[in-house]
């Protein structure tokens, strides 16, 4: 038991250690053990894929860490690699494991099935996933409490590792602006995992700072919050955007003409015309 939790007993001059402090009983050791936060970015390794739109959960991992972890040493386990980092937010810091599944995509959900059951996670409440949308457009970021696959592969990988889609997400946009999706002559796994074009990719920089926020954000004061100060900061600038007066369309200026008479038209004229 002691080593399975990682305790070893050690003696302090002639003195062993109360082993109220080596045996915790079960209810002590739940507030420990869930203590901390599972954050995953889904993507493929290697560096074919670095820059495609399929990776876009994998930028925001490397982002976090370069914030919170900087120096660490990377972690190969649970068929990933993993980063231990203290997440600082508005309200304090939490302890996070950020996770890049090393499985390829459509087997993420081993990665994150093997992690969820290690660390004795509740999916609902202690996991985030990462996860590129092309519904969205590049620069777009939502958060969402659970859901469907949406046709993605790593979702659809973790939902069958979990049994379940009910865990949080943030989706990152990655279609085609202004209203998301893919070019009609393209396939949707080629769209995907091609990369972004130069001017797509700096539209997509904001929302990697966005998404990592609200990460920090989930950690530290929960996904209510995350999900209020986020989805409604976009909702409102949609709501902004929406409610511009639009220009005034300027008169048409028409060529003086000669006469303003204009000539009379015939009933039966006017019946010809509408036939």
């Amino acid at each position: 038991m002691t080593r399975a939790l990682g305790i070893r007993r050690r003696a302090i001059g002639e003195t062993r250690v109360p082993d109220v402090f080596l045996m915790p009983d079960a209810r002590s050791l739940m507030p420990f053990v869930s203590a901390m936060k599972l954050i995953v970015g889904l993507g493929n390794p290697g560096s074919e894929y670095t820059r495609t739109r399929h990776n876009a959960g994998f930028m925001v991992i490397d982002r976090l860490a370069e914030t919170h972890a900087k120096g660490a040493i990377p972690k190969a386990r649970f068929k990933a690699v993993t980063i231990d980092a203290e997440l600082k937010g508005p309200q304090g810091t939490e302890r996070c494991v950020l996770m890049k599944p090393t499985t390829y995509m459509n087997l993420s959900g081993q990665a994150v099935g093997e992690a969820i059951r290690f660390f004795k996670l509740q999916p609902s409440t202690d996991l985030l996933v990462l996860v590129d949308d092309f519904y969205l457009p590049v620069g777009a970021v939502r958060i969402r409490d659970a859901g469907g696959t949406g046709g993605h592969n790593g979702l659809s990988s973790i939902d069958s590792n979990l049994g379940s889609g009910v865990y949080p997400r943030v989706r990152i946009g990655v279609g085609e602006k202004p209203n998301g999706g893919k070019p009609a002559n393209w396939d949707q796994a080629d769209y995907v995992l091609s990369a972004f074009r130069e001017d797509e990719w700096a539209d997509l920089q904001p929302a990697l700072e966005t998404a990592a926020k609200a990460v920090e954000v989930f950690a530290t004061s929960g996904l209510t919050k995350a999900m209020n100060q986020f989805n409604g900061a976009a909702a409102a600038h949609q709501a902004r955007q929406a409610s511009r007066p639009k220009p005034e369309a300027r008169p048409e200026i028409k060529p003086e003409t000669k006469s303003e008479t204009k000539p009379e038209t015939s009933v039966s004229q006017a019946n010809q015309k509408v036939e």
